[in-house]
């Protein structure tokens, strides 16, 4: 596997639909393909295979190339150099493309007719949704950083709360859609089709704000909806600082066919470049799956274990080394999972044989000051965007700890939070966190779960609270795998609001924990001594980087203000990309972020997200710009959306548009 070839780049082809739209791609193959025909690799997205993902793309796909395959990277339809305009995610015009492109490269000379999809986030997600239209071309997917299910695990909603990534994730794609083709790739129509992106993609926004629930909007391109749609062999990887992590459980679990898991200390990114932990030779492993299922030889896949997890060992949150260690599941579920039930008391977390203290009843009303030092709901581990000490956090929340334990304790699984609880308001959400808190009081944030009550029995027909009623409501917490050590206490955090990581209730509400009927189930792992370790999983390898000069660094920055003079609390986020020149099309370009998420004097109505992407082009004397803005507020009854767009060809303003938008609040 470690011999390699000498690859040769097809810097650009068109790839032809059957209504005409012509799709842009770069393909790396081993230079004797043609006389050789090789599987493919496709990766299938729309992050702009000529500028924003070229560096990348070359140093992942050059490497498939070198170890004999194709890798094909096509922009989507509407994006990059691509004809027509992109609208929306995994749209059935995207999934019926991807199938033609599946096609044409299972007819190319230098293709054996086999074809592997790969792909993070959008690609991972369209690699599972390409995979349950079942195209013969097919022969295996790994899928990174993705989900099964677009509502209850994405982006948008999380236990039936809007997240702040759904606005930032969407400003993002405003952002990227705002951008002009390559006039160098596409010609002199780059203009025309510019302008027709800008003015036709729509405000992605709005379109998520008006799917508040699980409806058939969201249960499009959920492969959760029929896990047996996939008949091919499936490789599913995140890392646990990742808003994905639960998918690869869940596919674990509902898969028939070979697959395998992988979780590892890294946030959204690929497993050979991500942090915070130590990184892999994730691009190797890839090697090994695609020989198996794409080639037929024999490297060992079928006696992997099913699952490979890194077990975090104990770690603080004002120190970014990661420790800990690679572990191995046979089998999952995994019969090494045993649950351990705590009930909770005042201000402690006691197995239920040991409460000597009689349950009662505690309330909390949150300030929306608790959630400022979360983090990101999908971090890209940069140290600024993980969670801070929860102790920041704590004094807004009810508080249960565990005595110091007299053991180590592993966990490894979601632990599951069992509420009797009632409201004083018909909307109300209530957030869980679970944190490790060492002999010195500091608190590193394990895992957490957020609910929106009135999606207590599921997220088609949320129904209101009925003001004072007792509810029972269960809280799955993300997976996690996590060593607790002996001296160190369990700590369970509950509180009414997790502002900005999700945006609150329409107004302030207090809950009320009827304590006899709350109940704590944490996984705790108990493996035989005789339990195999994963082999060694390597370091980073890669293709060479194409020849490129760091005109300017990135900058990434969170900061919390609390104004004292106007009481208005504000997180601030940077986060500009390097102004990069690339030496093969002598493109300069760059992206600069700003986030801020505020409110002032711990009134709901107060609360406002604003982002602002501006992204600049050049070449020579040819420049462009644009700068999207959204703004997003709410009052009791509904959200306001506030946008606009520019568009700058060279200095000249040659598009404007502007968005002022209300959508109405459906029990969120």
């Amino acid at each position: 596997m470690d011999r390699e070839t000498r690859v040769r780049v097809i810097e650009h082809t068109w790839i032809t639909m059957s209504d005409g739209c012509s799709l842009s791609a770069r393909i790396w193959l081993p230079e004797d393909a043609e006389q050789n025909p090789v599987p493919a690799i496709l990766e299938y997205i729309p992050y702009r295979k000529n500028d924003h993902k070229a560096l990348r793309d070359a140093e992942i796909h050059g490497f498939f190339a070198a170890h004999g395959y194709a890798g094909v990277r096509v922009d989507l339809r509407g994006s990059g150099d691509s004809d027509g305009v992109l609208r929306d995610e995994y749209l059935q015009q995207e999934l019926d493309d991807g199938l033609e492109i599946l096609r044409w490269i299972a007819d190319q000379p230098w293709c054996s007719g086999k074809v592997g999809l790969f792909g993070l986030s959008w690609g991972g997600f369209n690699g599972l949704q390409l995979a349950a239209l079942q195209p013969p071309e097919l022969g295996a997917v790994i899928s990174v950083c993705s989900s099964d299910d677009r509502y209850a695990d994405d982006v948008h909603y999380m236990g039936g709360c809007l997240l702040t990534d759904n606005l930032s994730w969407a400003s993002t794609m405003f952002g990227f859609n705002s951008c002009p083709p390559d006039p160098r790739v596409v010609g002199d129509r780059w203009r025309e089709m510019w302008l027709e992106r800008l003015e036709d993609s729509g405000l992605w926004l709005r379109q998520w704000l008006e799917h508040q629930r699980r409806d058939d909007y969201w249960k499009h391109a959920s492969v959760c909806e029929d896990y047996s749609a996939i008949e091919v062999p499936v490789m599913a990887v995140s890392g646990w600082a990742d808003g994905y992590s639960n998918t690869v459980f869940r596919l674990l679990e509902h898969l028939q066919v070979p697959r395998a898991g992988l979780v590892g200390p890294w946030g959204h990114k690929y497993p050979h470049m991500g942090g915070p932990g130590p990184t892999i030779d994730f691009l190797g492993e890839c090697v090994r799956w695609w020989d198996h299922w794409l080639k037929g030889i024999d490297r060992g896949v079928d006696s992997d274990p099913m699952a490979r997890l890194w077990l975090h060992d104990a770690r603080s949150p004002l120190v970014p080394e990661i420790t800990g260690e690679w572990i191995a599941e046979e089998h999952w579920p995994s019969p090494n999972i045993h649950y351990r039930e705590f009930e909770l008391a005042k201000g402690r977390l006691v197995a239920g044989a040991e409460r000597t203290d009689g349950a009662e009843d505690l309330t909390i009303r949150s300030p929306l000051s608790v959630g400022l030092f979360a983090g990101k709901w999908c971090s890209y581990a940069e140290i600024t965007d993980l969670p801070s000490d929860q102790r920041l956090e704590d004094g807004g929340a009810l508080v249960f700890d565990t005595d110091p334990l007299e053991t180590d304790l592993d966990l490894l699984g979601d632990s599951v939070l069992e509420l009797e609880i009632s409201a004083d308001r018909p909307v109300a959400q209530v957030a869980a966190r679970l944190s490790d808190v060492d002999p010195d009081d500091r608190a590193t944030r394990v895992t957490f779960g957020i609910r929106n009550l009135a999606h207590r029995d599921g997220h088609d027909d949320p129904q209101p609270l009925e003001p004072g009623r007792r509810y029972r409501t269960r809280m799955r917490l993300n997976e996690v795998a996590q060593r607790f050590r002996r001296g160190h206490r369990i700590r369970l955090a509950i509180s009414s609001s997790y502002w900005p990581l999700a945006w609150p209730a329409p107004e302030p509400a207090r809950l009320t924990l009827h304590l006899d009927g709350c109940r704590l189930h944490l996984p705790e792992r108990r493996a035989p001594a005789d339990t195999p370790v994963p082999r060694d999983l390597g370091e980073p390898r890669q293709a060479p980087t194409p020849a490129h000069t760091l005109l300017a660094p990135a900058h990434r920055e969170w900061k919390v203000e609390h104004n004292l003079a106007t009481n208005e609390v504000a997180l601030d986020v940077t986060n500009n990309d390097p102004v990069l020149h690339l030496h093969d099309n002598d493109l300069v370009f760059g992206r600069d972020v700003r986030e801020r998420y505020s409110y002032r004097s711990d009134v709901y109505d107060t609360v406002r997200g604003e982002v602002v992407h501006t992204r600049h082009f050049r070449r020579g004397d040819w420049s462009a710009r644009t700068v999207t803005r959204t703004v997003l507020t709410s009052t009791r009854d509904a959200f306001l959306i506030r946008a606009t767009l520019d568009a700058y060809d060279g200095d000249v303003r040659v598009f404007a548009k502007s968005w002022d938008e209300t959508v109405p609040r459906d029990c969120l």
